[in-house]
């Protein structure tokens, strides 16, 4: 008897995990599109749902940096940037998107090392390193003229 409960109990343990982690794949799905045709409201509130389903999802993060970029709040867009490369330390597009975060700001040094860190991990967006590094230059130009 207690055999049976035991696997009774297992069984539902399981099940459970599984629609609740089909759920969190469905609410990802869904603010991906949402994102796509630019309802960002909707696709904010389903990427922060997901989230709590999934507190590891870097991608959801990722989204909501983008979303913060188009709001203009670059607090919380290097928020979610730091928490994404936190849990997926070589995402290509989060160092990316730091990267001009750290230039707006004139931050030579950790544009720079964000660079270095960028170039040693980049597999699909290398062709951004000429644009990154002209940006530097221009940067670092900019600084010696003022000192």
């Amino acid at each position: 008897m207690k055999l049976i409960k035991k696997l009774t109990l297992i069984i539902l343990i399981s099940l459970n995990y599984f629609i609740t982690v089909s759920a969190a794949d469905n609410l990802f799905e869904k603010a991906k599109k949402k994102f796509e045709k630019k309802d960002y409201e909707k696709s904010k509130f389903l990427f922060q749902r997901n989230i709590v389903f999934n507190p590891k999802n870097a991608e959801s993060y990722l989204y909501l940096a983008k979303i913060f970029k188009t709001e203009e709040n670059q607090v919380e867009e290097e928020k979610n940037l730091d928490t994404a490369l936190l849990l997926e330390p070589n995402n290509e597009e989060a160092i990316y998107m730091l990267i001009n975060i750290q230039l707006d700001r004139s931050n030579f040094d950790k544009a720079n090392s964000l660079m270095e860190r960028f170039t040693s991990i980049c597999r699909k967006m290398c062709n951004k390193k000429i644009e990154i590094s002209k940006s530097l230059q221009d940067l670092e130009a900019n600084n010696e003229k003022t000192n």
